[in-house]
């Protein structure tokens, strides 16, 4: 008769084992992950998006441009024991982390995050991340899905996220919390999009 081995879930330690060079990896449940090799459009919407937002607003408030974020992409970021993430863009309001922090991985909340579809990884984003950001009170959440050139807006609400915006393609957005910013998907994918600041 055989008996079942239970595994321990996964935690820091399982993560820091790994070489840094080789560590792309993410702790979800409980369970090491390693994140999809990003295809050209993951890492053009990636780039894209990063950059987008990166000029108006990772700066400190005042002046011309609304300021007051710090951006960070493929971060490690600690939810809690065995929910370890790396999201692929993640920002942080300047009033809350008025320094760059040392620790590692980084335990302050973001405000804002934004996950990139790959087929590998869908169900993680939309399903498993989606809930432990929504339980953590992650206050923005968006998906882009660069196949399906589409971009999904939640907001975190009391009963849960709440959709707020969609589009797709060529269609242009001005997007919460970055309002000040109009963009379509497609732009952000080809690296055309227009500057309408």
């Amino acid at each position: 008769m055989s008996v079942a081995v239970k595994m321990s879930p996964a935690g820091i330690e399982d993560l820091l084992a790994i070489p840094a060079n080789e560590r792309f990896h993410e702790i979800i449940d409980g369970e090491l992950v390693r994140k999809a090799m990003p295809s050209i459009r993951h890492g053009g919407a990636q780039t894209g998006l990063g950059g987008r937002l990166d000029g108006p607003y990772n700066r400190r408030t005042g002046g011309r441009r609304p300021g007051g974020w710090r951006f960070a992409s493929e971060t490690e970021i600690r939810f809690d024991d065995h929910q370890i993430y790396r999201p692929d863009i993640a920002a942080w309001r300047r009033e809350r982390m008025p320094e760059l922090p040392d620790e590692f991985p980084i335990t302050m909340r973001p405000d804002w995050v934004c996950e990139i579809l790959s087929p590998s990884n869908e169900r993680n984003d939309v399903i498993k991340k989606m809930r432990t950001y929504q339980r953590c009170h992650v206050p923005h959440y968006w998906i882009v899905d660069p196949i399906a050139e589409s971009l999904i807006v939640y907001r975190w609400t009391e009963g849960g996220y709440l959709l707020v915006q969609s589009a797709q393609g060529t269609e242009r957005v001005s997007a919460e919390p970055f309002d000040a910013v109009t963009f379509s998907v497609r732009g952000l994918l080809e690296g055309d999009d227009e500057d309408d600041e």
